[in-house]
């Protein structure tokens, strides 16, 4: 019996099977979608899979403002796994995105028993050097603590009551002997990806999270959590179009005009609907179906393109009305990063992975070490090719070190045709790999005074 994948964030070992994780768990493909000027990890199908990009793309085209949220576990040293987020991180930023960082001190003492002065001193020596290194620009950057900085908890703990023991046992799998805090800590994480649209952090707007797929959890729960909180409900019509539905709830029935036992107010709900209608007057739509009794309005002009926009509007809205105007944030799935030993990377078995303050004798030390995707003999290599999806070093090449789309596909053909030999693709992935952890190296250094001009007011 096949009982489906199951995705843990806590977890070490996890599914690579990508086309089975989108279709199990409702991800969007990135594929057909209208990227601008696509990074490297677009072009070679790293980032294979999204949620509601489309409303963050449609923000970046239009020039409208939207951000970025990431956050960093500060409890280990920094490798290249970490990287791949910061690129992405990067690619929306040179789109016009803000940056939210969340330093997740909280998680990192609930889960790790880390102290928050050891999470403090880990996440701006070790983290926070390498963004800045890695080339973010400090003027749209902001890292923050999530123990020094209340609106996340508030959140958190305010939408903790739209969600039971049960479904946060059903999605992390929590049991008996789970500690509170560790419970505690999605809340948490749920507060870091929607408090940025707060107006003292920014304001409503689109907000995309880049993940690993391991991280879906968290993006389901925050959506969910956010969409239950929504006062109006945005959704396609059958007949085409869209439509718009009151979403009755105890902190909003007076404000929507329901009495005691769920009688209507007619003018309270007629003026509902006005602002409702003013909210949609400039979006022009020539036919606007409006059904007060039922709560309901249809917009058959509309389109899904649309949709996006008229949430904003709405949330704007609500946000007038008393409610918390919490959009749901879109998100990015990248692939895992191969190990060195073929399996995931992780900070805690060193021999897994390349930290970015190594030298580049480690480097090549791991490298050479690493798992081949060649042949047992020379022989047998030149005859049958070596298997680029198995060889770290060509993964390296195609996910970190090498740029060039030709020079890589040139790598691959030769590799694979038995020409190249898994020695000299090592050799290459070393050279590739030397140049760019100097340039990093270089970098950190130049910069190691200025971590300040990346911190939030509150971080200090």
């Amino acid at each position: 019996m096949d009982e489906g994948i199951r995705i843990d964030p806590w977890s070490s070992q996890q599914s690579t099977d990508y086309s089975r994780i989108r279709d199990q768990f409702g991800l969007g493909t990135i594929e057909r979608m209208d990227i601008p000027n696509p990074s490297m990890h677009h072009r070679r199908g790293i980032i294979f899979a999204q949620r509601d990009l489309d409303v963050v793309l449609d923000a970046a085209r239009k020039n409208d403002p939207f951000g970025v949220l990431t956050g960093l576990m500060p409890s280990g040293r920094m490798h290249l796994g970490h990287s791949m987020v910061i690129e992405q991180v990067k690619w929306f930023q040179n789109q016009g995105a803000d940056v939210s960082i969340a330093v997740a001190d909280l998680e990192a003492h609930a889960t790790r028993g880390m102290s928050l002065e050891q999470c403090r001193t880990t996440a701006l020596k070790e983290y926070v050097l390498n963004y800045a290194a890695l080339g973010l620009d400090s003027e749209q950057t902001s890292v923050y603590f999530q123990s020094r900085r209340p609106a996340v908890q508030r959140i958190g703990f305010t939408l903790g009551k739209r969600t039971t023991l049960s479904e946060m046992e059903s999605i992390y799998g929590f049991q008996g002997d789970s500690n509170l805090a560790h419970i505690q800590a999605p809340l948490v994480q749920a507060g870091d990806i929607l408090h940025p649209q707060f107006e003292e952090y920014g304001g409503l707007r689109p907000i995309v999270v880049p993940v690993g797929v391991d991280q879906d959890p968290h993006i389901r729960l925050t959506r969910d959590l956010a969409s239950r909180s929504n006062w109006f409900n945005v959704k396609p019509r059958k007949a085409g179009g869209l439509s718009i539905a009151l979403s009755i709830q105890d902190e909003n029935a007076s404000v929507f005009g329901v009495g005691e036992r769920g009688r209507v107010d007619r003018d309270v709900r007629s003026n509902i609907f006005e602002s409702i209608h003013n909210a949609l007057s400039s979006f022009g739509f020539s036919d606007i179906i409006s059904n007060p009794k039922h709560g309901l309005i249809e917009i058959p002009a509309a389109t899904t393109r649309d949709r996006g926009s008229i949430r904003i509007a709405l949330l704007r809205l609500e946000r007038q009305l008393g409610g918390l105007g919490l959009l749901p944030p879109s998100s990015t799935y990248h692939r895992f990063a191969i190990g060195m030993t073929g399996d995931k990377m992780s900070s805690s078995r060193p021999e897994t992975t390349i930290f970015l303050d190594d030298s580049v004798s480690d480097m090549e030390k791991k490298v050479k070490r690493a798992m081949s995707g060649g042949q047992s003999t020379v022989e047998e290599h030149r005859r049958l090719g070596g298997d680029c999806e198995k060889d770290v070093a060509f993964q390296y090449l195609l996910t970190f070190f090498e740029p060039d789309d030709a020079a890589l596909e040139e790598i691959r053909r030769e590799y694979s045709s038995g020409r190249m030999l898994a020695a000299e693709i090592k050799q290459i992935c070393i050279d590739r790999a030397s140049e760019w952890l100097t340039n990093l190296d270089e970098k950190r250094n130049s910069i190691v005074d200025q971590i300040d001009d990346f911190l939030a007011i509150d971080a200090l």
